[in-house]
């Protein structure tokens, strides 16, 4: 006797949750093709160099078994003759030099001109090792040839290293670079700190601004966040340069400060292409998405909390900090944690207005992907700074708890 809580169901339940799951394919795929792949070829840039292991194949299967205490074998001369000739004739040997260089300061002209030379050499009854060290003195040094080795791993972490102002030594050990070598931590660190004063800069500018616009009636309600969306929809570009215009020294700015007299004309202020013109153009940029979770939390409590609190003996300000304020903490972790994660991945506003002390890492970044084209140092510092944001994120999880986001 068969029983009806025995019956076979499909394995993805009702039609309407099968229903459901095609509807959200289409966000699914797009998701995969637009973050996931995208995000998976960050990572796997960021440690997999395959261009010199494949140009100078012959060289490195050599150099296997090399002990890097004497110079290689005439073997390993030869093949190197043998792949830099190839590289050339393939074009690509810019490219590997390229490459190698970034291991060994000054390799890159040391491969290019002999692979150029070799061409002249009588390939029948040349001796590669002899011509190879008259050609440049580098050859004769064993670090060169363990640069080589190190660069033509396929898997490396060496951009990891770089990114962190770190390198491996001659005896294996990891060390910091020299101190005037050492950039991406500290940008890495400026990046925080100002993403920490843009966010709290935007909190105390922003809280009054929704605090305004939720307690105003209704017609004036309506002209207050017409005043905040329309910067929000105007182009970001423009917005920055408009800065520019004010802050430069000849600016409205300065201007006004000089026609009050708090500032002599030959004394005017420099608040633009420092880290100044940073923070004021990314807090203007980023205000909005501060006041709107804020307003649209406090649309929801009512003001008879407080009127009640007063009625009972509480000051205003009392009855503010001890019922208003925690009801409207939702919507100010929500617009904080808005605020925080665009300021660190900003881009465009320190490129025009941060000059070279308000430059972020970010700025990094696009020039080792436009300029240096060093794509692994550019992808594991955007791997590193993606990281050091879901740690962030977990670690406000974890003191605050997420769950106190919820706007309803």
């Amino acid at each position: 006797m068969s029983s009806g809580s025995g019956s076979t169901r499909s394995p993805l339940g009702s039609p309407k949750r099968l229903s459901a799951l095609i509807l959200a394919l289409p966000l699914l795929a797009f998701t995969v093709v637009s973050f996931v792949v995208p995000l998976a070829q960050v990572f796997l840039k960021s440690v997999h160099e395959p261009e010199t292991a494949d140009a100078l194949s012959l060289s490195l299967r050599t150099l296997e078994d090399w002990d890097g205490t004497a110079l290689p074998t005439e073997e390993t001369f030869a093949a190197m003759a043998k792949d830099l000739l190839a590289a050339r004739e393939n074009r690509n040997i810019g490219k590997v030099a390229t490459r190698v260089n970034r291991v060994h300061s000054g390799a890159r002209s040391v491969l290019v001109k002999t692979g150029s030379r070799l061409r002249r050499v009588d390939h029948t009854t040349a001796d590669w090792r002899a011509e190879m060290l008259k050609i440049d003195d580098e050859w004769s040094e064993i670090a060169f040839w363990i640069a080589i080795r190190d660069a033509g791993s396929r898997f490396t972490a060496r951009n990891y290293l770089q990114a962190l102002d770190l390198q491996k030594s001659a005896g294996g050990w990891i060390e910091r670079v020299d101190e005037s070598r050492q950039i991406y931590v500290t940008l890495f660190l400026r990046t925080l700190g100002v993403s920490l004063v843009v966010t709290v800069v935007c909190l105390l500018v922003g809280y009054p601004i929704a605090y305004t616009i939720a307690n105003a009636s209704t017609r004036w309600m309506g002209v207050l966040l017409l005043l905040v969306l329309v910067p929000f929809w105007t182009s970001l570009l423009v917005r920055t340069t408009s800065w520019i215009v004010l802050l430069q020294q000849q600016g409205v700015v300065n201007d006004v400060l000089v026609t009050a007299g708090l500032v002599g004309d030959a004394n005017r202020l420099q608040l633009i292409y420092n880290m100044t013109g940073t923070v004021v153009a990314m807090t203007h940029v980023l205000l909005p998405f501060m006041v709107l979770p804020i307003y649209a939390v406090m649309r929801g409590i009512p003001s008879s909390y407080v009127n009640a609190a007063v009625s009972l003996g509480a000051t205003p300000t009392r009855a503010f900090f001890r019922v208003y304020w925690p009801q409207s903490m939702p919507g100010v972790t929500a617009g904080a944690i808005l605020v925080f994660i665009l300021t660190i991945g900003f881009y465009i506003t320190p490129a025009i207005v941060g000059g070279t002390s308000g430059q972020l890492i970010s700025n990094m970044i696009a020039f080792h992907i436009q300029t240096s084209l060093n794509w692994g140092l550019g992808a594991a510092i955007s791997a590193i700074l993606m990281v050091s944001v879901l740690v962030l994120y977990a670690l406000f999880d974890r003191l605050v708890g997420i769950d106190r986001l919820k706007l309803a």
